[in-house]
């Protein structure tokens, strides 16, 4: 299977936006994170998969649709 450059700029761009939404899920646990009382910002591993998966989602927003 030839992959061509639209769908080879997809797969880019869906992986740097989750690798960002992963950093940003993780320095949101740094900075705001509780005690363990919060589901999301408890532990460094909740908000960096909830920040990949954001990511993921948002970046269904700029992968183009023939």
């Amino acid at each position: 299977m030839k992959l061509n450059k639209l769908s080879l700029n997809a797969g880019t761009k869906l992986v740097l936006s989750m690798t960002i939404g992963a950093i940003i899920g993780y320095l949101i646990y740094a900075f705001y994170g509780c005690n363990g009382s919060c589901l999301i910002t408890s532990s460094p591993l909740n908000s960096t998969i909830y920040g990949t998966v954001a990511g993921a989602i948002f970046s269904r927003r700029f992968i183009a649709k023939k």
